[in-house]
């Protein structure tokens, strides 16, 4: 049984993140610029969901889930899990789903969006670990643990992939493997798992051609600059071009009529091109900081339970910022992954608010009792 006397949150981990959201808001305020320059909109419009929906809703959401007892989270797993899956479908309710560059991920509230699909990989965190650690003493079967695992991964891929959002499903693959591997699978039934995955993505690579794009632009960057490879070849000027210590605050030149996305997935190459390469390590460093102060609360945890949630929210934030940062410098193919803290979405910084809540949660009760 876990003792429920808590101890206070990891006060190293909420330095962190308070060090990413304010400095992020920052980059993010400097780079909306570029898009501002280009669509003449208002800077309280672009700013008014990153800052109320994101700063404000999301610390609120974190306030409120670090007060939450992490274990009662396993009690609704299952509804937690429905209930985000059937929202993310609502986006193809008509009138209500808003549908943006070909996909349809988005729902329109009239004053503002949201993405459900950032809720879904919540539900899809608790719902893996309420599974893994419900059936690790089994995890090596086929009947009890793999099976269901790759079923909850077949309904994640059914739902994720139709919207279409190839980007999200496999970030919530990688957290869900993490957590499969950190419950104690059998390491021919990961192999399998990643066979079928490799599989898997050239598959949809052929199904859907402007993913094959990304993986030829990533093995020939030059191949088609003015068309598939405009993005990752603006990136690479803007990072270039800052040097050492970069062009300074507010002054890069490729957002405001090269760049694509500057307040998007292209928000690294902004804040490289004016912070330059030191600036550009020194947020590489706090955010492996970061990383590594999520996973030692991980490998702290009192159960497996609690081991299992941190190690899945902080694999998909993890994920997600170093293959953002790796496809702009060139070094993985593109993904239309924004990056966490720092580019822009209210729903996604809310989210991964709430889910650094919980993590916190686990953090205050690290080492009471033998993991269960």
């Amino acid at each position: 049984m876990n003792n429920r006397s808590p101890k206070s949150i990891d006060s190293l981990l909420l330095i962190l993140v308070f060090i990413l959201v304010v400095g992020g808001f920052f980059i993010f305020s400097s780079a909306s610029l570029g898009l501002l320059a280009r669509s003449g909109a208002s800077f309280g419009s672009v700013a008014f969901s990153q800052f109320f929906f994101g700063i404000v809703g999301g610390g609120i959401a974190m306030l409120i889930t670090s007060n939450i007892y992490y274990r009662n989270w396993r009690q609704y797993a299952f509804y937690i899990f429905l209930a985000t899956a059937l929202f993310t479908l609502a986006v193809f309710i008509p009138g209500l789903g808003m549908t943006h560059g070909g996909a349809t991920r988005w729902i329109d509230l009239g004053f503002t969006t949201i993405q459900p699909s950032e809720l879904f990989k919540i539900g899809f965190v608790i719902y893996i670990a309420t599974l893994l650690s419900g059936t690790h003493r089994q995890i090596e079967t086929w009947r009890y643990g793999v099976l269901p695992f790759v079923s909850v991964l077949g309904v994640t891929a059914l739902i994720t992939l139709s919207l279409p959002d190839t980007d999200t499903f496999l970030i919530m693959v990688m957290a869900g493997v993490a957590m499969f591997i950190t419950a104690g699978s059998n390491w021919k039934h990961i192999a399998l798992l990643a066979l079928s995955g490799i599989v898997l993505i050239v598959t949809v690579a052929f199904m859907r051609p402007y993913i094959m794009d990304r993986i030829t632009t990533f093995l020939d960057p030059s191949s088609d600059p003015q068309g598939s490879g405009y993005q990752i070849q603006q990136s690479l000027i803007a990072i270039g071009s800052g040097g050492w210590f970069g062009r300074g605050y507010g002054q890069s030149i490729q957002k405001f009529e090269y760049l694509p996305e500057p307040i998007g997935d292209s928000i690294f190459a902004v804040y490289a091109e004016e912070f330059g390469f030191i600036g550009s390590l020194i947020l590489i460093l706090i955010l492996a900081f970061f990383t590594f102060r999520g996973f030692k609360i991980a490998t702290q945890s009192s159960d497996l339970f609690g081991m299992l949630l941190v190690v899945g929210f902080m694999t998909l934030i993890v994920t997600q910022a170093f293959l953002n940062i790796a496809a702009m410098a060139g070094i993985a193919p593109l993904s239309g992954l924004p990056l966490p803290f720092i580019s822009h979405g209210g729903t996604a910084l809310l989210t991964t608010l709430a889910a650094i809540g919980i993590v916190l949660n686990v953090s205050k009760y690290q080492n009471h009792s033998p993991r269960s």
